[in-house]
């Protein structure tokens, strides 16, 4: 690995290890076996850098949800087990980087502080949007069209969002897949249904 990719990885160690906060760009350097020059000439700043480390993370992370989910996807499974397993290897993807969504955490705490960050929070969001729409129509689930698609998109990325938190702060409470894919059966129930009770 050359100095850029070196320190890539080490601000990834810090971001893990320390969070975004309170990583300094020693810390950076110190991790990566570079010097401290070597941020300027590669990122401009220590922001940029973490910036730059910090949405690898996150392409990383989704990069391994989608192999989990093309994995061994079985043709005999109903779209509510497919919407359950994908939960729920989701669900267990955060143990492993529970770190990285504390950070993601951390900086949309400070986001009016942040400018540059709401910009590329933005940018994430849309095409996160996007990405999770995918990753479920892995699971069966489809949406025709490309507002349907944005609509569907936002949904799972609502989800994403609360199960998160919940797994964070209580995760013996946090629901699982079988409670997600059951509570939509109730909520399209109640939905769906006529108050006056009309055919």
């Amino acid at each position: 690995m050359g100095n850029r990719e070196d320190l890539l990885a080490g601000a990834k160690r810090c971001l893990y290890e320390k969070g975004y906060a309170r990583t300094t760009a020693r810390d950076i350097a110190t991790a990566a076996g570079v010097s401290l020059a070597a941020i300027g000439y590669h990122f401009r700043s220590k922001e940029v850098l973490l910036n730059t480390a910090l949405h690898q993370a996150m392409q990383e992370w989704g990069e391994e949800i989608e192999r989990a989910l093309s994995a061994d996807t079985d043709p005999g499974t109903t779209p509510a087990q497919r919407f359950e397993t994908t939960w729920d290897r989701v669900i267990a993807s955060f143990a492993a980087h529970r770190a990285i969504w504390v950070t993601q955490f951390e900086l949309i705490a400070q986001i009016d502080r942040l400018p540059e960050m709401r910009e590329q929070f933005v940018a994430s969001m849309n095409a996160a949007r996007l990405g999770l729409m995918e990753m479920f129509q892995l699971a069966g689930v489809k949406a025709e069209g490309e507002d349907r698609a944005r609509v569907v998109g936002s949904f799972y990325q609502t989800m994403l969002g609360g199960v998160l938190v919940q797994w964070l702060v209580d995760p013996e409470h946090a629901p699982t897949g079988r409670d997600m894919a059951e509570a939509l059966r109730i909520i399209a129930g109640d939905i769906d249904a006529d108050p006056a009770g009309r055919d």
